[in-house]
């Protein structure tokens, strides 16, 4: 009687202990994603693609399992493409929720606003957009395209097509000038000129004097790295104008659909390079189109920002499964190692150990006067190359720098 009775309690312990240990596994924390993208003011319509990139992987990562075994938790704020803003609201997300990852920052500006934050912590960094290169940093990881992957492809194209002789519109800030400079140093090993530049701050949307301008340098093409809305309005004006130049950039099409937002021919003979464009037509691609718009119907594009923010999901999750650890020098174990890698819709992606940036599969391609989308060359894989040919090496040292190619590593 008494040997049933102490049977009968071990079996109630058994159960009980069962159901404690199966609310202590629903109970397993969440993995905070801290979110910086802006969804108001100039930067808007490219930001608010991030947001549903990042909200869709979200979605598919936790319906499948979440990331060993814990549901992931997004916290977004907006900071209104207000760089004082980032910082407020990057300290917020790392100091008191105490988010797992960081991702987001849409102009470079307000990535370098995030750096040096983000460096006193041990939390990962993802950067999201393509940019003008040279972060050599241990926290970021990047998941756009480079120059090396677009200008070094972009520009000899232009050169060989239409001409020598370029006339540059860039953003007046880091972003700009920087890749001004990219395009400086390729004109010269082609033995190409430049024949003007200009910097327009942010929010200028007149555009009158630098049309007279274009047309009395007499380019034979233009590069134009405008940036936002307001500065978006230079091609309708340009059409307006009869300007009918051809253009390159690194931003236009894929990140700005301005070949959507305006009507033709406004946008017709623009030229990129570029790892996603939603005219991509490949099983993968086309399978992530039709997922992204069954949850988001009014997406007028699905830019490339928006997908880099959904692949960045992705990648992190590959990082801490294979780690086993949401800590940064565990991943950052497991990015040395050469095989940090996933399966996106443009293709396979890895993250280079030495830069920590992603190799793209790259394509250009060209607007017609229907602003029809045509791929004109495809390149295939490149790897971020730059970083690790002059010098930057993450599995070595920590520079916590931005290089450029006039500001090289030292040899010391």
């Amino acid at each position: 009687m008494i040997s049933r009775r102490r049977s009968g309690t071990a079996l109630l312990g058994a159960i009980v202990g069962a159901a404690t240990l199966g609310v202590a596994h629903a109970a397993e924390p969440p993995l905070k994603v801290g979110l910086l993208e802006d969804v108001s003011g100039d930067l808007a319509f490219m930001g608010m693609p991030k947001l549903h990139g990042s909200q869709l992987a979200v979605e598919e990562i936790n319906k499948s399992g979440g990331v060993l075994g814990r549901q992931i938790e997004l916290i977004h704020l907006d900071p209104q493409g207000d760089n004082a803003r980032y910082q407020e609201f990057g300290r917020r997300l790392l100091n008191r929720d105490k988010v797992d990852v960081l991702i987001g920052g849409i102009t470079s500006a307000s990535r370098e606003a995030l750096r040096p934050i983000v460096d006193r912590t041990t939390t990962p960094y993802f950067y999201t957009n393509q940019y003008e290169g040279g972060v050599c940093d241990a926290n970021m990881i990047s998941m756009g395209a480079v120059p090396e992957q677009q200008f070094s492809t972009l520009i000899p194209w232009m050169v060989e097509k239409f001409g020598k002789k370029v006339y540059v519109i860039a953003a007046d800030y880091n972003f700009g000038q920087i890749s001004a400079e990219w395009n400086r140093k390729i004109m010269k090993d082609l033995g190409g000129e430049v024949v003007g530049e200009e910097f327009i701050p942010l929010g200028v949307s007149q555009f009158a004097q630098t049309i007279q301008n274009i047309q009395k340098a007499k380019p034979d093409w233009l590069l134009t790295i405008n940036v936002g809305a307001a500065q978006d309005s230079f091609f309708e004006q340009a059409a307006a104008a009869n300007l009918n130049l051809p253009m390159g950039s690194s931003i236009k099409i894929m990140l700005g659909f301005e070949h959507k937002r305006f009507k033709p021919p406004a946008l017709n003979n623009m030229h990129a390079t570029a790892n996603w464009f939603e005219e991509i037509d490949t099983p993968e691609a086309n399978d992530f189109k039709k997922r992204w718009h069954a949850k988001f119907p009014d997406e007028l594009y699905i830019n490339d920002m928006g997908y880099n923010a959904y692949n960045a999901l992705y990648m992190y999750k590959a990082l801490v499964e294979k780690a086993k650890s949401t800590k940064l020098e565990d991943l950052r174990k497991v990015i040395a190692t050469g095989d940090a890698c996933i399966d996106a819709p443009e293709g396979k992606v890895c993250i280079d150990p030495k830069s920590q940036h992603t190799s793209h599969r790259m394509r250009l391609i060209s607007v017609g006067p229907k602003h029809e989308v045509t791929v004109e060359k495809d390149y295939g894989t490149i790897q971020p190359y730059w970083l690790g040919q002059i010098g930057c090496d993450l599995t070595k040292k920590n520079d916590k720098d931005q290089y450029t190619p006039s500001h090289l590593p030292s040899k010391s």
